[in-house]
Order: structure tokens, then C-alpha cells, then sequence
């Protein structure tokens, strides 16, 4: 058989060419490269939102959240509520992107100046001589300066279209009294309540009705599919192990970022400024700086007078009176004239009329604290820590390549990989097809148990491919066991059924005498035993279930006393005797105005969030996949 290919190779490619190209040409390539690549999960006029999009978004933010807490459980990161809150996110920007170009809102570039150069987070990025360092903006935030203004322009826009509704909001003292009321309203109560645990002796249950239960909720008393599985985890502690670091690596480190463990430099300085401001004109900065060079010869003729001098005739506002001290300051935190001029004087000298573009300047430095650099053996640990954490990165990206050739090429086994890379193959028994309570890493990912329950893994018990199942973590699989889903043997769940048909079943009896005792104290006061009388309010239930106290504030307050009937369900009945209404004590002027702004909130909130449905509307805007049974609510400003 082999012999015949080897001997007609080239008549078999012209066969297998002339075979598959014509199917390229009728079905398209995207059919060969997999469904779901240009998947559109949300449609917006004018562009959709596609299901790689959406991915690559909500990893980006299930990032941001390991990084802000390490801690957070995988599961809710993965969880099908917490996904869907990214896609509505998406079409809510997007929504709002398109109102903002639709009404031809821009920033100016003054005001994007101004933003930038009083943001301090972008205060890191800047070099001693005032540039910016456009590789450490990029490996540290992800994104180009560029992209980064690209999104600032975006996200002031889209605040604009909403603030001509939350920035108008009205909340009248009407509104504020009503619904800060609803939550202080008190009544005093009494309850009578019939519990089933009283009614549970009088209820019998028979095996015959244990069968009939099981029979017609057979879809209770399912035992989920399940698998035995065994797996490999890559991570950046097990690039680590082939990490081997010489004393000579760390020393090169210490040496090209010795600034970084010691402290700068530090000069203390006087000045006299007089200004010039690039709007004065020609002669007027000439007689500026002429008087700035008669002061310097007066301070040069007597040193001792700079800060008298500086008292009398500095402009600057911020350290004239201090006689022109500005204190210690480290390189980067003046302009570049006065710090060059600054760093080129010795002690006590006097530097010569320094032009910037503030005006003249004459500088005295008095003090230098030198730069102090702790020696290597004081920081090794902690360089040993970063060039370990450096070259683990390295080691890992190179491992992951391994990892995920390994894995694939022998789809039978995670020996081999385990092997190359030296890592444990662990397992794992009744593995669920979505993540457990309280699951960890790999067995918490989503993506990770849907590639194990996929037909190649659960039939011919092959490998997964590689998933990434968190921040420098990989992860393969396989299944070593499985079982389907099956019905639990009604041996096994008669006692479960006989409670709950007990539970049940005394509810309902407690519900019948609690409606028989309300319609005959309703007719004859005499005889009704009720509890103490008790103070509530939806903001103080007093242990109260809270029907008790949504219908004791529901109960006529011009028909007081009244007697309510309240259906608890699995709990019971309970008859309420609401006995009177109880004012509430005026609050502090200073608690009524937080509880008027917190009311103003949540008008501003509404209005805001009923303008984006509008727009919405206006704008075609529609998810077009399911939303999950438990969703995370999506804030309508921000």
C-alpha cells in the first residue's frame, strides 16, 4: 500500500488537487476553518459584534479583575451571568459610540491635553526629559498611546450623550418623602403563626404515594453525567522549576537598574523668578530679563541676601514669600532648563539668569542629598525574585509551545508531555459537565469542561487540546471514565420524597387552619391569641418574614386594627393584626440631605438608563444569544 504511494506520488496530488480545490471553490474556506469565527453575538446599525470579539473582551476584563483580586473565585469569572454583563457592556458602548457620532460630539484638543498632563497614572510613563515612553506605556497597559486616546476620545463622547438627561434630572420634595417613606413606614403588628411542623404528625404518607411522586417527577431524581478524568496543568510555577539563575545574571541585573533599588539624587534650590510668558512682547521680555540680570549682580556682590532679595521681588507666587525655597527635588520634577541649570551648580553656588518658559529665573542651590545605592548583597533576594519572575515569562511561552504540541500529536496519552516538561499528571473523579461549587482551577474553568464532555474527548478518550484556564495557565485533559445521566433508584430517594411529601403536605394543613382562625377572628375578635406587639418596618423586620411586612404596610391605615392573612408557603400561614401606624422621628438635617441626593441618584440613574433603551431602540441594537437564566446587572451610566 505504501509502496503504491511512494511509486505514484505525483498522480496522487494531482488527484487529492484536483479533489479538494473545487470544494474550496463551492463551500468557501471559512466552512473548513471552523464554525463560529465570524459568529455575530449582537447586532448595532451600522457594525455587529462577533463571537472571537466578544471573547477576546471578556477576557480582557476577567484579567483586570485577577489582577485586582487575586483571590476572586474562578467560577463566577467564567460563569455564563458574568460573560453575558461583558456583551451588554459592548453594545452599550457601541450603542453609545453611534449616538455620539450620530449628534457630532468630539473632544477638543485642549481639553485632551489637559486630561492627559493632570493625570497622574500617565505621570510614570514620562522620562527625566519630559518624553514619553511610548515600549514601557505599551508593556505595561497593553495598548499604544494611540489606542489609548483612541479611547479616552470614545469614553468622553459617549458620557456626553448621556449627560443632557442625567445632568437635568429633577427630584422634587414630593418624590424624595415618597420614596424614602416606603422604606422608614412603620407599623405595630401582632402575628399568630401556624407553622407545618405542628400539622406534621397528622400526615401520613404511603408507599404508594412515595411511587406515584417519583414517577411523575422523574426528572428530580436524575443523576447528572459524570467522568473520571486525569490532566496536566502548565503554569508559570512550573516554568519556574527550569529556571536555573548564575550569580553573574543577577549581578548584570543589578548593575543595569541600580537606580531602581536605591533613591535618586536630591537638590535643594532657591530661585527668583521674573516672568516673561511667551504672549509678552519683544521689548517687555527684554526688561525682564534686564531686571533679572540686576538681581543676579545684586545677589552675586552679597549671597547671604537671596532669600531677602527673593522676598522682595520674585514672581512666583507659590515661593517668594519662603525667600524662594522650593525644597528637595529629584530629576523630572522641573522644566528641563532649570533642572539642567540646577544639576550643573554645586553647593552654595549661584547659577546665571536661566530662561525657561516661565520667564528668568536665577537659581541658588542649597543642599545635595547624593543619590544612596544599597550594595548587591542587601537587594539579592529580591533581584533574584524578578529575574527568576522575567525569565519564567520566557521559559513559559517556550513550555506552552511544547505543552500544546505534546498534547495534540499524542492524543492517546498525557505521558509524553508530562515527560518532556516534567510536570504531574493529576486526576480527578466525578467531574461535572459545568463547574462544582467551590471548584479550582482547571475543573473551575468552563471552556476546560466543555473540551473534556466534547464527542473526540468522551468517545475515543482523547486529549484536549491546550485551554488556557487562566492568567499564564494552561491545561489538557482527557477521560479516563464516563457516565451518562441516569434516573437515582427510588431505594435511594424514598426517604428525600416521604419528607417533602410531609413538608408538604402539613403546609397545606397549616394553611387551612390559618384561614379557618383568620375568617373566625374576623367575625369574633374574642378568643384570637396573637404574639407580642412588635415594631416593623421593611428597613427593621424584627425576624418578620418579609410577606409579614409587606402586607402589614399594604393594610388600609384609615381601618386600623385590621386583621391580613399572609400565604408563606413551605413555612406556613400566618394571620398579622396590624394595630396602628408609627411615625417616624424626623431625621438630622444632615441624614435628610444624604437621603435626598441618594433618591436624586437613583432618579438620575432611571432617566439615564430609559434614554439608553430609547437609543437602543433608535439604533437597532439586539443580542442575539440567550440570556442566562442568573444575569449581573449592567450599570446604565458610569
Amino acid at each position: 500500500m505504501f509502496d503504491f504511494f511512494r511509486k505514484y506520488n505525483k498522480i496522487v496530488m494531482i488527484f487529492l488537487f484536483l479533489l479538494i480545490i473545487p470544494s474550496f471553490v463551492l463551500f468557501g474556506v471559512e466552512r473548513y476553518q471552523g464554525s463560529g469565527r465570524d459568529e455575530k453575538v449582537a447586532h448595532i446599525e451600522g457594525g455587529d459584534i462577533t463571537k472571537p470579539e466578544w471573547d477576546a473582551q471578556h477576557r480582557i476584563e476577567t484579567d483586570r479583575i485577577r489582577q485586582q483580586s487575586p483571590n476572586v473565585d474562578p467560577t463566577v469569572l467564567d460563569s455564563d451571568a458574568l460573560r453575558y454583563a461583558t456583551l451588554e457592556r459592548m453594545v452599550r458602548d457601541r450603542v453609545l459610540a453611534a449616538a455620539a457620532a450620530k449628534a457630532n460630539m468630539t473632544v477638543s484638543e485642549d481639553r485632551l491635553s489637559r486630561i492627559f498632563a493632570q493625570d497622574p497614572g500617565l505621570a510614570s510613563f514620562r522620562t527625566p526629559d519630559g518624553k514619553f515612553d511610548r515600549e514601557t506605556f505599551l508593556r505595561v497597559t497593553g495598548r499604544t498611546p494611540e489606542q489609548y486616546e483612541a479611547q479616552v476620545r470614545a469614553d468622553m463622547s459617549t458620557q456626553q450623550v448621556l449627560l443632557g438627561v442625567s445632568g437635568t434630572a429633577l427630584t422634587p420634595p414630593a418624590l424624595v418623602a415618597a420614596t424614602v417613606n416606603a422604606f422608614y413606614d412603620r407599623r405595630e403588628i401582632q402575628v399568630a403563626r401556624f407553622a407545618p411542623d405542628s400539622f406534621a404528625s397528622k400526615v401520613t404518607v404511603s408507599d404508594a404515594d412515595i411511587e406515584a411522586y417519583y414517577k411523575d417527577h422523574t426528572s428530580q431524581f436524575q443523576a447528572p453525567e459524570q467522568a473520571n478524568i486525569e490532566y496536566l496543568v502548565l503554569d508559570l510555577d512550573a516554568a519556574k522549576k527550569n529556571v536555573v539563575v548564575s550569580e553573574a545574571d543577577l549581578k548584570t541585573y543589578y548593575e543595569q537598574n541600580t537606580a531602581r533599588f536605591g533613591t535618586k539624587e536630591e537638590r535643594r534650590a532657591s530661585h527668583i523668578l521674573i516672568t516673561a510668558p511667551a504672549s509678552m512682547s519683544a521689548a517687555d521680555r527684554e526688561k525682564a530679563k534686564a531686571k533679572a540680570e540686576q538681581l543676579l549682580a545684586d545677589v552675586k556682590k552679597a549671597p547671604n541676601t537671596f532669600a531677602d532679595v527673593a522676598r522682595k521681588n520674585s514672581q512666583d507666587p507659590g515661593s517668594a514669600e519662603k525667600g524662594g525655597d522650593l525644597d528637595f527635588v529629584t530629576r523630572g520634577a522641573m522644566v528641563k532648563p532649570f533642572e539642567d541649570a540646577m544639576f550643573a551648580l554645586k553647593k552654595g553656588e549661584i547659577s546665571g539668569v536661566v530662561e525657561t518658559e516661565f520667564g528668568y529665573h536665577i537659581i541658588h542651590l542649597v543642599d545635595i542629598k547624593p543619590a544612596v545605592v544599597p550594595p548587591f548583597e542587601q537587594v539579592r533576594a529580591t533581584i533574584e525574585s524578578e529575574v527568576r519572575a522575567a525569565q519564567a515569562a520566557q521559559e513559559f511561552a517556550k513550555a506552552a509551545e511544547v505543552f500544546t504540541d505534546a498534547v495534540y500529536q499524542q492524543p492517546d496519552s498525557l505521558k509524553p508531555a508530562a515527560e518532556k516538561l516534567k510536570l504531574t499528571i493529576q486526576t480527578a473523579t466525578n467531574v461535572p459537565r459545568t463547574p462544582a461549587p467551590g471548584a479550582k482551577g482547571p475543573l473551575a474553568s468552563r471552556n476546560f469542561l466543555s473540551a473534556l464532555y466534547a464527542s473526540d474527548s468522551l468517545e475515543r478518550k482523547q486529549n484536549t487540546e491546550a485551554i488556557e484556564v487562566g492568567s499564564s495557565q494552561l491545561a489538557s485533559g482527557r477521560v479516563t471514565q464516563y457516565t451518562p445521566a441516569h434516573p437515582i433508584p427510588l431505594a435511594e430517594v424514598k426517604d428525600k420524597i416521604r419528607a417533602q411529601l410531609v413538608t408538604e403536605r402539613a403546609a397545606v394543613l397549616a394553611k387551612t387552619e390559618g384561614e379557618a382562625k383568620l375568617a373566625a377572628w374576623t367575625a369574633k375578635a374574642d378568643g384570637a391569641t396573637f404574639s407580642a406587639p412588635v415594631t416593623v418596618s421593611r428597613i427593621d423586620a424584627q425576624s418578620q418574614p418579609m410577606p409579614v411586612i409587606d402586607a402589614a404596610l399594604r393594610a388600609n391605615a384609615a381601618k386600623l386594627p385590621s386583621l391580613v392573612g399572609v400565604d408563606l408557603g413551605a413555612q406556613g400561614y400566618a394571620v398579622v393584626r396590624v394595630t396602628k401606624v408609627v411615625p417616624r422621628t424626623p431625621p438630622p438635617p444632615e441624614q435628610a440631605q444624604q437621603e435626598s441626593a441618594q433618591v436624586g441618584q437613583s432618579v438620575t440613574a432611571a432617566e439615564a438608563d430609559a434614554y439608553y433603551k430609547l437609543l437602543k431602540e433608535r439604533f437597532k441594537a439586539e443580542i442575539l444569544v440567550p440570556k442566562p437564566a442568573d444575569t449581573l446587572p449592567v450599570a446604565s451610566a458610569r
